[in-house]
């Protein structure tokens, strides 16, 4: 029976950038609940990178919906907490507003071989041109024809942008027709796409900053 997959981001904020022995202990227990997770088939991948003291964290839960506590509990002391509508919570949802590929199934969704390398980004958007970004990349998952990572997501929170792929990539589109041209690319080129980010210490001119993982596991 094919189960279907969940794709998940939050973002973090450590206290007071906390760090040393405890938080290289309480890492290695999410590590290992997450590697227990993957081994039983509840996950099929997990990661966490951070820039400071913010926390960025993608996951793909198969079958149900995995809660972060599930495998991140150890962390919560050591969290800032985040003013939600529900209350008051350890991670802030993240919502996907990118992607090239719906998963279609588990077994579409599995990588025939795992990936060399699992990386995170992050950008900052400018406030006066943040959601015309959204309504740009809407419109290219809505049209389904650009190509790219068929595991890359984009999430927002705030203005800040958490994009997850791998490499090497697997190319494919949300239509998955690689015959046709994108026109809702173009319309993105044509409002200048550098001018709605706010540029990054260390991107070396790109808009998105690639992060360190704190870890990056999958099947």
């Amino acid at each position: 029976m094919n189960r279907n997959i969940y794709r998940c981001h939050y973002r973090g904020q450590l206290k007071n950038n906390f760090a040393g022995q405890e938080l290289d202990e309480t890492l290695d227990k999410c590590r290992k609940n997450a590697e227990r997770m993957i081994a039983e088939g509840r996950l099929m991948t997990a990661a966490l990178y951070y820039h400071g003291g913010m926390l960025f964290l993608y996951f793909e839960a198969v079958g149900e919906e995995v809660r972060t506590e599930e495998f991140m509990e150890p962390m919560h002391g050591l969290l800032e907490k985040w003013p939600e509508k529900s209350g008051l919570s350890d991670w802030a949802r993240m919502y996907q507003v990118f992607y090239h590929a719906i998963p279609e199934s588990e077994e579409d969704w599995r990588r025939p071989v795992s990936p060399e390398c699992r990386r995170g980004r992050i950008a900052y958007l400018k406030e006066e041109n943040m959601f015309e970004y959204v309504y740009h990349h809407v419109a290219i998952i809505k049209e389904g024809l650009l190509a790219g990572d068929k595991y890359q997501s984009i999430a927002l929170h705030e203005d800040i942008l958490f994009s997850y792929f791998e490499e090497p990539k697997t190319l494919i589109n949300v239509q998955r027709d690689l015959s046709r041209e994108s026109k809702a690319i173009k319309a993105w080129l044509d409002v200048v796409p550098e001018d709605h980010f706010v540029p990054l210490r260390g991107s070396k001119g790109e808009n998105f900053l690639f992060l360190p993982a704190y870890f990056a596991l999958g099947q």
